[in-house]
């Protein structure tokens, strides 16, 4: 049994995010968490809400199992539309903006073992 849970248009971009994600990617959620409570970086607190969703997406699927048993079978992070904005430059001109998004995709499954 898995379970998953995604964010869609996540603003920050895709690099950053990844960043903290290869943290916690095959990890227990218990420890997954765990790291993501010691890292200073603004995406994870937002990943960690992901995960304790996606535990609550699996105790909702099946009801009564071991939750300490759940593994992060899949994080992935790609790529979302970009928002084009300008910025004033002098003399008239704009300068443009990519104000980058993501979407982030977490799949737990129990362990088999």
């Amino acid at each position: 049994m898995q379970a998953k849970a995604q964010l869609r248009y996540y603003r920050a971009s895709a690099q950053k995010v990844r960043l903290v994600a290869n943290l916690i990617r095959g990890k227990k959620v218990a420890s997954a968490l765990a790291t993501l409570q010691l890292v200073k970086k603004r995406c994870a607190k937002d990943l960690a809400k992901l995960v304790r969703s996606a535990v609550a997406n699996f105790e909702q699927a099946s009801p009564g199992t071991d939750t300490g048993k759940l593994v992060i079978t899949r994080l992935q992070v790609d790529q979302g539309p970009a928002w084009k904005r300008f910025r004033a430059g002098s003399m008239g001109r704009a300068f443009p903006r990519l104000r980058r998004t993501c979407h982030i995709l977490v799949e737990i499954a129990e362990l088999e073992r």
